[in-house]
């Protein structure tokens, strides 16, 4: 008995790291996505009948506007991963999972078929590429976009951190292992058992030890060498 509870003590061991270990790159993965946003994504050039050709940048937080609210949702999961019980632990490695699927298919879209101009138009005349209350607006509405490229560094980086969050929340749903106060709860009942058979040589009326044995449906009062 002793061999087969250590063996299984042994599973729910490793099963709470991979649970540790799998909340921990959904931080990482989450961390990785927000120095992705923050980088370069896309190149515009502009040009405007009365202030001439320009060009703008616009960084990863602009572009994928979901990717800082995911950076955060993973963020959470992480923390989520390492405090709540068992189930809990599960549900956020599922919603980590799904999170950072999501936010990956802008960077992806982006790379394969390139920067809409239309969109980069938007974002510059709404004045989201500057990020700043006091300077709104980036170009005139009368400017024309003239040409896009997409600097690959930055959603790179960002499909990484999707990569490495999406690895952690699967680890984290499928090894979420067991609770501590459940296991606590059971290393003290095979501890318990490990003594019985001492206990019930060494105080036969004890109460506790005859409810143990009941327990373990040994009949306390046989002093049978078998029982022993």
């Amino acid at each position: 008995m002793s061999s087969a509870v250590s063996s299984t003590e042994a599973i729910r061991s490793r099963s709470r790291r991979k649970g540790r270990i799998g909340a921990l790159l959904l931080g990482l993965g989450a961390l990785i996505l927000w120095i992705g946003s923050r980088m370069r994504w896309v190149s515009v050039d502009v040009n405007d009948e009365l202030s001439g050709a320009s060009q703008h940048e616009l960084v990863g937080a602009t572009w994928s506007t979901e990717s800082m609210a995911v950076a955060l949702v993973l963020l959470v999961a992480m923390i989520a991963g390492l405090a709540l019980r068992r189930l809990g632990r599960r549900l956020s490695g599922i919603i980590g999972a799904l999170a950072a699927v999501g936010v990956s298919l802008t960077p992806v879209r982006l790379l394969t078929a390139g920067a809409d101009p239309e969109r980069a138009h938007n974002l510059l005349l709404t004045g989201a590429a500057s990020q700043r209350a006091d300077a709104p607006v980036s170009i005139a509405e009368w400017a024309e976009v003239t040409a896009t490229s997409v600097q690959a560094a930055g959603p790179v980086v960002a499909l990484i951190g999707a990569a490495v969050a999406v690895f952690g929340a699967v680890l984290l749903a499928t090894q979420p292992g067991a609770d501590g106060a459940k296991m606590n709860k059971y290393e003290r009942a095979a501890a318990r058992r490990e003594k019985l058979a001492e206990d019930l040589e060494n105080s036969p009326d004890s109460g506790r030890v005859m409810w143990d044995a009941l327990d373990d449906d040994i009949d306390p009062t046989d002093t049978s060498a078998d029982r022993r």
